[in-house]
């Protein structure tokens, strides 16, 4: 357990949003606070401000004095173990957390935990809005997703919900978190850079069900025989979700229709997100809010109305009978898969590139076949372009950046195909994050929209 005395001396490592609520809360708590950061800090006015409460701020690097007097750490999940600061603490056996698992130690709410490769921000987001529209009280989307799990808990009631997505970043750093649902969505080799190996990621997964009990749930992908096989020795109560199977204790698709156990929830052609992988991401959701007893109703409204999550596969625009979708999340070569695959009887234009992490996209391959015309910038670019080749895409442009490329596109005699952003590659190459990324498609792609309208006017 974490101990809160005031006496504690606590070093904050990395300065993150997530950092700055979990150095809130301690000073709140009357804990000594010492930040450590890579970069420079001391033209940030927050950090200015910090200083003024009293934390330490050491920054410029990672010396291992950092480390005296300090009782816990609580890591920035982004920062690798390998760091020989986080290496020599673990020497020491000094305590190390990432902020989820303070957020759990203050929750009264109850705690519905996801995670999974891929489809954890939207089954997160389908989950809190089904729950806060058929439960008492109110439900809270928290975590991974983007919003600090610290700020919401101090906000949830004993009679809320809090649906927090976690990172395998985030489970290397749990020891109490125990969610009454935990749920899977998929898990598929991911995140090497950090992990090293496919195995180390999966481990890290595997923390969300490490103190289950025969009192919680389990919600999982019965799809992949894989994942089901690291359930079989968990004491939860097992809850499967199959596109291609009926399973009659969980939820599943029959003759056209979303199931789940004997209940019949809504149509599939009432789902209105693309492709399978939201099938499964709704199937996800519905489990959950099976369990709890959320009206069928309900659930059939929210999923109806739902309007999917900005950066993922993301409707923006459209010229003629021609769609252009941001999915910007698509920071490796499988969540650009899935994004293929979403748009079966279309033709795609396909934009990609960014932060080379060593990724092959060799799986691509197939799904190429399908596109017309791709441009390429960042760092893959010619990664990406050599396999492109392969599926004999016909235009293929190299740039070094996302303007560049689009710049390029403009040339090309677009009819009724798919304007596809999915990169396929982490944005730290040229952007700070993948949200920022995708804004710059979606305003380049503004742009677009009004010059073709202007000309069309003229």
């Amino acid at each position: 357990m974490i101990n809160w005395q005031s006496t504690s001396r606590v070093l904050v490592l990395g300065y993150g949003i997530s950092s700055k609520s979990v150095i809130e809360l301690l000073i709140k708590k009357g804990i000594r606070v010492r930040l450590n950061n890579q970069s420079d800090l001391s033209k940030d006015e927050s950090v200015i401000r910090l200083k003024q409460k009293g934390v330490e701020v050491i920054d410029g690097g990672h010396p291992l004095s950092v480390l005296d007097g300090i009782d816990w750490i609580v890591k920035s999940p982004i920062i690798p173990y390998e760091l020989p600061l986080i290496q020599e603490a673990l020497q020491q056996n000094i305590p190390i957390y990432t902020d989820v698992e303070l957020a759990y130690q203050l929750n009264q709410s109850e705690l519905i935990a996801v995670t999974g490769s891929n489809g954890k921000t939207t089954t997160v987001s389908l989950i809190q809005k089904i729950l806060d529209q058929g439960l008492e009280g109110n439900s809270y989307a928290a975590g991974n997703i983007g919003i600090p799990a610290i700020d919401v808990v101090q906000k949830a009631k004993a009679v809320d919900q809090v649906v927090m997505e976690l990172s395998s970043f985030q489970l290397l750093g749990i020891d109490q978190l125990r969610p009454h649902i935990a749920v899977f969505t998929n898990i598929y080799e991911a995140h090497l850079d950090y992990h090293k190996t496919r195995q180390a990621y999966i481990e890290a997964k595997l923390n969300l069900i490490r103190n289950l009990t025969s009192q919680d749930y389990l919600v999982y992908n019965a799809d992949q025989e894989e994942l089901a096989s690291y359930f079989e020795d968990c004491p939860a109560r097992k809850v499967p979700f199959s596109r291609k199977l009926v399973i009659k204790e969980g939820a599943y698709c029959l003759n056209g229709y979303v199931y789940f156990q004997d209940k019949k929830i809504m149509k599939l052609e009432e789902i209105p997100l693309p492709g399978e992988h939201n099938v499964e991401n709704v199937l996800a959701a519905v489990a959950v809010a099976c369990i709890e007893n959320v009206n069928p109703e309900i659930i059939r409204t929210v999923v109806m109305n739902f309007e999917g999550i900005a950066h993922r596969i993301q409707w923006v625009g459209n010229y003629h009978k021609a769609d252009f979708y941001n999915d910007s999340k698509a920071t490796n070569p499988l969540a650009s898969l899935t994004a293929l695959r979403s748009f079966k009887d279309r033709d795609i234009v396909y934009f990609a590139g960014g932060l080379d992490r060593g990724n092959d996209f060799q799986e691509l391959e197939e799904e190429f076949k399908k596109v017309k015309a791709a441009y390429l910038f960042g760092q893959s670019a010619k990664k990406i372009y050599t396999h492109l080749k392969v599926a004999e895409v016909p235009i293929i442009f190299l740039a070094d950046t996302l303007e560049q490329a689009f710049k390029a596109f403009y040339d090309y005699p677009l009819e009724d195909e798919v304007v596809l952003f999915s990169p396929a590659c982490a944005s730290w190459d040229q952007y700070p994050n993948y949200e920022v990324r995708g804004k710059a498609f979606c305003e380049l792609v503004k742009g677009y929209l009004e010059e073709k309208e202007k000309n069309e006017r003229n």
